[in-house]
């Protein structure tokens, strides 16, 4: 949704409020975790967005902020069974999550098996939504074309999901698109085929805040960003060199 005034004008909380700090870095160690969480926290970010494993960490630091847990299930190929995924999600919620990333299998994408997809993330909604737990869909849009873009966006919206989301920013195949992951023309897409049917997410490649901006002028209603961006996109800190590289959204 567009907002009611332009995000150069929006207070650093305002702005923060459309993130998700990304804390998804496999090799990161359990300090690490927790430094990175409370980052995401003291920024007043609406989640931080986090591996399964990390809820033991994140789930304390949370409690009584104004920013909630997000975990990402099957993350981040979305080629696990439905039992394990549904599985996954359970153990999640019991936890005390408010958000939940889930990955769709995007090899049926691309095969076409738009009703399986439909199935297997329908599966993960419905006990999410049963918890009061909003979920977001990753497509992984890298790896596929518009037009599977668009099937997919149809396939999610059928299953219930509340947003829909770019890529994993972890996708190391050949990219279908010349940029990869939230750029403009894919966040135009993105929001075509929401239609206002639900929201859509950002992620991949939001690194400075020009862009980060820009987006949500242009609609997007959350933004997965890699944790060193933070800072960055919220005017708090300058970009390091090296930080356009690929990994945690």
């Amino acid at each position: 949704m567009k907002p009611s005034i332009p995000a150069a004008q929006m207070t650093t909380a305002e702005l923060a409020s459309y993130i998700d700090h990304s804390v998804l870095k496999p090799e990161f160690t359990p300090s690490e975790i927790r430094r990175e969480v409370e980052h995401g926290i003291g920024y007043g970010c609406k989640t931080v967005c986090i591996n399964p494993a990390s809820v033991e960490i994140a789930a304390p630091l949370c409690a009584g902020t104004g920013t909630g847990m997000c975990v990402v299930v099957d993350f981040p190929f979305g080629c696990s069974s439905t039992a394990s995924k549904v599985a996954q999600t359970r153990v999640a919620l019991e936890a005390g999550i408010q958000e939940l990333d889930i990955i769709a299998n995007y090899g049926w994408i691309r095969g076409g098996e738009l009703q399986r997809v439909e199935e297997d993330l329908r599966a993960v909604i419905e006990p999410c939504h049963e918890a009061g737990v909003l979920v977001k869909v990753i497509f992984e849009t890298d790896a596929l074309t518009r037009d599977q873009i668009r099937a997919a966006a149809e396939a999610a919206i059928a299953a219930g999901c509340d947003f829909i989301k770019t890529s994993t920013g972890f996708y190391t195949g050949t990219s279908q698109h010349e940029v990869t992951g939230a750029f403009d023309d894919m966040a135009a897409l993105m929001m075509e085929c929401a239609a206002g049917r639900c929201q859509v997410k950002g992620s991949g490649s939001i690194r400075d805040r020009e862009h980060f901006l820009r987006l949500i002028d242009a609609g997007i209603d959350r933004m997965g960003i890699g944790y060193r961006s933070t800072p960055v996109v919220l005017g708090l800190a300058e970009a390091q060199p090296g930080q356009s590289g690929k990994g945690g959204y």
